[in-house]
């Protein structure tokens, strides 16, 4: 699962881009508990979102001509300029170029052949979020695309990433490991759109531990938010719900199983 010890190819960072920061701030605010703190002056707007004083994730306002809502999930990497070369080897697109982030890192916006977004970010004074793996932070991130092995093949060659098949209720999961750290650093998994009349487009989609899922679930649609997979329980996984807040930004919740030793 996802810890704080980054290493190369893990998830590191996250942000979400929405129409309506103030009211993404409640949203999320009465759901995780979260508060926003600006970034200051310089920063455009963006500002990180705090659990007791640490960051969790980042946020901003978009305007509509930047793409619509949605949570971006960044990846380190140990050199984003050596990373989008290889992502354009790989025939994926750079829709934003590396850009310095006020000594702070060195982040870019990639996509897969596919389509789904993902970031980089090359740490600089900021290593990542200060919580991960832990309640009401990011705990697991799945890829929904149209052909898994292309995907696997792709994620490989940019970030090193591995994949393993795991049994699963119905079939088998492909799960998602950075090369170092092996599977015990597994962290995310690839799932196929033929498999889930939900999705219907290739994305990245984080996922955050919680303490009840039926109650971020009532609360989530009392804010406006929208049910997009009713909660279920998963043997052996734990119990989950996939959501979107009011402006469209996709998520998923989840109160995972104890780890079996």
């Amino acid at each position: 699962m996802l810890t704080t010890r980054f290493v190369n190819g893990a998830p590191n960072w996250l942000d979400v881009g929405t129409a309506d920061i103030e009211g993404a701030t409640r949203f999320y605010g009465a759901l995780f508990g979260w508060r926003f703190q600006s970034a200051g002056p310089d920063a455009g707007g963006y500002g990180f979102f705090q659990l007791d004083g640490k960051t969790v994730a980042g946020g901003m306002q978009v305007a509509p001509e930047q793409g619509p809502p949605a949570w971006t999930v960044y990846f380190r990497s140990g050199n984003a300029e050596d990373t989008v070369k290889a992502a354009e080897q790989a025939h994926g697109s750079v829709p934003f170029r590396p850009m310095d982030v006020m000594g702070e890192g060195t982040m870019a916006v990639l996509a897969d052949p596919a389509g789904a977004r993902f970031g980089i970010w090359q740490p600089g004074r900021t290593k990542g979020v200060d919580v991960a793996g832990d309640s009401r932070s990011l705990t697991w991130v799945e890829l929904y695309t149209a052909d898994i092995a292309a995907a696997a093949a792709f994620y490989h060659s940019v970030l090193g990433l591995e994949t393993s098949a795991v049994p699963f209720p119905g079939g088998t999961y492909t799960c998602v490991n950075p090369a170092e750290g092996g599977e015990d650093a597994m962290f995310g998994g690839i799932v196929a759109l033929a498999d889930d009349p939900a999705e219907t487009e290739a994305h990245w989609l984080p996922y955050f531990e919680v303490p009840d899922v039926d109650t971020v679930v009532a609360t989530a649609e009392q804010l406006g938010g929208t049910v997009r997979v009713p909660a279920m329980d998963v043997e052996g996984v734990g119990r989950m719900a996939r959501l979107a807040d009011p402006y469209g930004a996709r998520f998923a919740v989840i109160k995972s199983a104890p780890r079996q030793e």
